[in-house]
């Protein structure tokens, strides 16, 4: 190989290290987003059964103060 093509494919690989290491950046940042949003979900799903059990025990309170009446 003459020198002219080392040098370009020492460019090569440079770019190539180089979009692996951003890659694997973007990778780990996106993993722990994914966790982040993965915790934010149960505790969310936590809440709206919470809601929902309060609203059935509401609900069941007034439709026996109706029957009462």
């Amino acid at each position: 190989m003459k020198q002219p093509d080392f040098i370009a494919l020492d460019q090569k690989i440079e770019y190539l290290v180089s979009l692996c290491q951003q890659l694997q950046a973007d990778n780990r940042r996106l993993q722990h987003q994914q966790k982040t949003w993965r915790v934010e979900k149960a505790q969310l799903m936590e809440k709206n059964d919470l809601a929902r059990h309060k609203i059935e025990a509401m609900l069941g309170r007034v439709r026996a103060l109706e029957q009462e009446s």
